[in-house]
C-alpha cells in the first residue's frame, strides 16, 4: 500500500462501507469522499460526512498511519486545522487532534484490491492489463476511448492554437504550416515545417500559375539547389530560383536538415516536397474545402497529387531510375494526412466557432478512416483489442503513451473498472 493508491481506494469507494464507525465508536456515513486535490493542504475537499446525527461538510486527509499526523507537521500547519475527518489504513497512535474524527480503513480493503493494483503497475508488460482488459465492459472501454481522442487532440492542438495566434489568426496559414509538416512525416516533420515558415504563402500564390517557379520556391528554400548538377531541370530550378530569391529576400534551409537514411525511396524529402508543391500549385481555396469536406470520398480529390514529371524516374537529383513510376500520393499516405492534419483542424475551427456539429463531424470523419497500423496498434491487437477506426485507433495510442508505458493504471477507466472489480464494489 502507498498513499497513491489509498487516494484512488477513498476517492472511488473501494472498500467495504457498511458499519463504519470511528476510533471512538460514533457510526459515520460517508456521503461525498471530496473532490481530489492536487495542490498543497488536505488530500481532499469538499467532503460531506456524517457523524451520529451531525452533518460535516469540509476537507478530509490521509495517511497510511495515525502517527503520520504529527511526523508530516500537520499539527502545526493551520491549512489542516479545520478538517472533518482524518482516514487511516492503520492506527498506531492516539488521536493528535482532539474533536476530530478518525477512520481506520485497514480491515476493509481486501487483499485482493491490492493484489490486483501490484499486478497491474509493478508488472514488466507493455499492457499492464494485457490479460484482464477484456473482462472489462464494452461501453467503458468505448466511453475511455472518446475521452482519450478528445485528450489527445487537446494536447496537439494548444500548440497549433499558438501558431495560429502567431500568424494572426490566419487559418490557411495554419493549414499550410502542419500541412507541410505531415507531408514530412515524422522523420522529415521539423524541416518541413521550418520550410514552409520560411515561404510565405502569398508568395506562392503569385506564382500558382506557374509549376516551375512554384516547384523553384520550395526546392531552392529547401537549400537543396546549392549544389552542382548536370540534368536540365535542376538547373532551370537554380535558374528560377536565383531570380526570386533576390526579389522576395529570401533566405534558404541549411541542406543538412533533410534526412535520406533508412527511408523508402517513395518517402523521400525530395518526392515530398515535389509533392506539397503540386497541392499548393493546384489548389485554390484549399482552407475552406478542407473545412467544408466531412467525406474521406469528397477529400481524396484535393490530395490527389502527383509529383512532377521529373520525378517519374528519379528519387534524388541528377540520379535516374531504370524502372519509370509516377509519383502520386499514396493512400496510405492521405489517410494519415486526414488523421494528422485535416479531422485536428477541422475540430478546433469547431472548437473556435463553438460549433457543435462541427465537432462531431471531425469526430465522424476519423470514424470513416481505417485503423492506423503501427507498432502500438500492433501491440495492441496482439493482445484482444483491435481498432475499428482512425479514432480508435488514435485513442489507443494515446493511451499506451499516457497511461500504460508509464504505468497510470490508476488514472485510467479500465485500471478503475479492474481495481472495482478486486475489491468486491
Amino acid at each position: 500500500m502507498n498513499e497513491a493508491l489509498f487516494q484512488f481506494i477513498w476517492q472511488h469507494s473501494l472498500y467495504v462501507s457498511s458499519g463504519l464507525t470511528t476510533t471512538t465508536g460514533e457510526v459515520l456515513t460517508i456521503q461525498q469522499p471530496g473532490r481530489l486535490n492536487r495542490d498543497s493542504g488536505p488530500d481532499f475537499l469538499e467532503a460531506r460526512i456524517r457523524v451520529g446525527n451531525t452533518l460535516l461538510v469540509g476537507n478530509v486527509e490521509l495517511h497510511l498511519r495515525t502517527s503520520d499526523w504529527v511526523k508530516h507537521g500537520h499539527h502545526k500547519d493551520p491549512a489542516y486545522q479545520r478538517l472533518i475527518l482524518h482516514v487511516v489504513l492503520d492506527d498506531d497512535a492516539e488521536n493528535p487532534v482532539t474533536g476530530m474524527p478518525v477512520l481506520v480503513l485497514g480491515r476493509r480493503i481486501l487483499p485482493s484490491l491490492t493484489d490486483r493494483y501490484q499486478d497491474l503497475v509493478l508488472n514488466a508488460r507493455k499492457l499492464p492489463c494485457a490479460s484482464l482488459h477484456n473482462g472489462v465492459k464494452y461501453i467503458v472501454k468505448e466511453q475511455w476511448l472518446s475521452t482519450l481522442l478528445a485528450e489527445r487532440w487537446e494536447q496537439k492542438l494548444a500548440e497549433w492554437d499558438v501558431m495560429l495566434r502567431n500568424t494572426s489568426e490566419d487559418w490557411r496559414n495554419l493549414l499550410y504550416w502542419r500541412m507541410a509538416a505531415n507531408f514530412g512525416f515524422k522523420t522529415n516533420a521539423t524541416p518541413f515545417l521550418m520550410l514552409a515558415q520560411s515561404l510565405p504563402l502569398n508568395i506562392i500564390a503569385r506564382h500558382k500559375d506557374n509549376p516551375l517557379q512554384v516547384e523553384a520556391l520550395f526546392f531552392g528554400q529547401s537549400g537543396m539547389l546549392a549544389e552542382t548538377y548536370e540534368d536540365e531541370y535542376p538547373n532551370q530550378l537554380q535558374k528560377e530560383y536565383g531570380f526570386l530569391r533576390k526579389k522576395y529576400k529570401l533566405n534558404p534551409l541549411p541542406a543538412h536538415l533533410w534526412k535520406f537514411l533508412r527511408m523508402r525511396p517513395a518517402n523521400f524529402p525530395t518526392i515530398r516536397i515535389a509533392q506539397f508543391a503540386a497541392l499548393l500549385q493546384q489548389s485554390a481555396h484549399l482552407f475552406s474545402k478542407v473545412i467544408e469536406t466531412h467525406s474521406v470520398r469528397d477529400i481524396e480529390p484535393l490530395l490527389d497529387v502527383k509529383a512532377g514529371e521529373y520525378w517519374d524516374d528519379h528519387f534524388r537529383f541528377d540520379e535516374p531510375q531504370k524502372k519509370k513510376v509516377r509519383k502520386s500520393l499514396g493512400y496510405s499516405s492521405v489517410m494519415n494526412i486526414i488523421i494528422n492534419t485535416i479531422a485536428p483542424i477541422q475540430f478546433l475551427y469547431a472548437a473556435r466557432q463553438e460549433s457543435y456539429n462541427m465537432h462531431e463531424q471531425a469526430l465522424q470523419l476519423l470514424e470513416t478512416v481505417p485503423p492506423e497500423q503501427n507498432h502500438i496498434t500492433a501491440i495492441w491487437e496482439c493482445n484482444g483489442w483491435k481498432a475499428q477506426n482512425a479514432a480508435q485507433s488514435q485513442a489507443l495510442i494515446q493511451l499506451f503513451n499516457n497511461y500504460c508505458a508509464p504505468k497510470r493504471c490508476l488514472e485510467c477507466a479500465v485500471g478503475l473498472s479492474l481495481m472495482k472489480s478486486a475489491s468486491g464494489n
